[in-house]
């Protein structure tokens, strides 16, 4: 790609994906406080990811520009977990999803522009429903002890210690980890993929 691709994350997880997917990119942060309007998990994400996007979008040079949001929850039973605040909180969240299959969403925004300035926007939620064994609450506390919780949706990392504990994972393990990154990849070269794969696809001016 030609274009100068910005991530608008500072998660470790997205631009350890990205660099992996032979992307040269810069990340910038979105300022925006994050707000959403609805209450479904798959909704939310994509809300939120499109938020970072246009946030980031917004104090940047719009020409041969690619910005990439994203937004990553976890639900059980359509409730979510975000980033636990205490111990307590994220000791809370593993019991709830130990012994059962929840699901991780993730939000990517892709907002492409063209050298006149003109901007496609693609807006999609990509589902993985994953199972987690049985935990003790020993189990819970060592997990918890041994590895940094507090940056991750649900209190845990798929790609760290928690791994033994699950049991299985229906979907996109990358998406659990924060980035879909062969929609993302599809999105960026094959705009046919893109427009077969996006809830939302439309095209604005300058």
């Amino acid at each position: 790609m030609d274009k100068k691709i910005i991530l608008a994350s500072a998660s470790p997880r997205r631009k350890e994906l990205m660099t992996l997917a032979g992307y040269t990119f810069e990340v910038k942060v979105s300022e925006k406080e994050e707000c959403y309007k609805s209450n479904i998990p798959e909704e939310i994400v994509k809300e939120l990811a499109l938020q970072k996007a246009e946030d980031v979008a917004g104090r940047t040079a719009k020409k041969k520009l690619v910005v990439i949001g994203a937004d990553t929850v976890v639900a059980v039973d359509q409730e979510i977990l975000g980033k636990p605040k205490t111990e307590e909180e994220a000791f809370a969240m593993i019991r709830k999803i130990a012994g059962r299959t929840h699901q991780v969403y993730t939000g990517v925004a892709v907002l492409n522009f063209d050298d006149t300035g003109k901007c496609t926007v693609a807006s999609h939620a990509v589902k993985t429903d994953v199972t987690v064994y049985p935990m003790t609450d020993k189990e819970i506390q060592t997990y918890l002890s041994s590895e940094e919780v507090m940056d991750k949706a649900g209190a845990y990392g798929i790609q760290g210690r928690f791994a033994v504990f699950i049991e299985k994972i229906d979907g996109d393990y990358y998406n659990v980890m924060g980035l879909p990154i062969s929609y993302l990849y599809h999105v960026l070269e094959d705009g046919n993929q893109l427009a077969e794969e996006s809830d939302v696809l439309r095209t604005v001016g300058k």
